[in-house]
């Protein structure tokens, strides 16, 4: 009985996440600007040794730190 709860959830978080939008912007750059910077900040992490143990989740996390210490933040459309 629990299964069905847990797909619907699934379908319903999915639905309401498509509806909206968010994107990486930066007061004082543009944004092509962007993937230079998140590819720096994801070396960074990358080269991390406490990050080495290969979670992916850490990473993005780290990188998205790094990218909010840059300057950039995450804002809905």
């Amino acid at each position: 009985m629990q299964f069905p709860k847990l797909v619907m959830f699934l379908v319903l978080g999915s639905v309401m996440a498509g509806c909206s939008t968010t994107e990486w912007v930066h007061p004082n750059k543009p944004s092509d600007e962007y993937v230079n910077d998140y590819n720096k900040c994801q070396n960074a992490a990358l080269r991390d040794p406490k990050l080495q143990q290969g979670s992916q989740l850490l990473i993005l996390n780290a990188t998205e730190r790094c990218l909010q210490k840059e300057g950039w933040r995450l804002v809905e459309k």
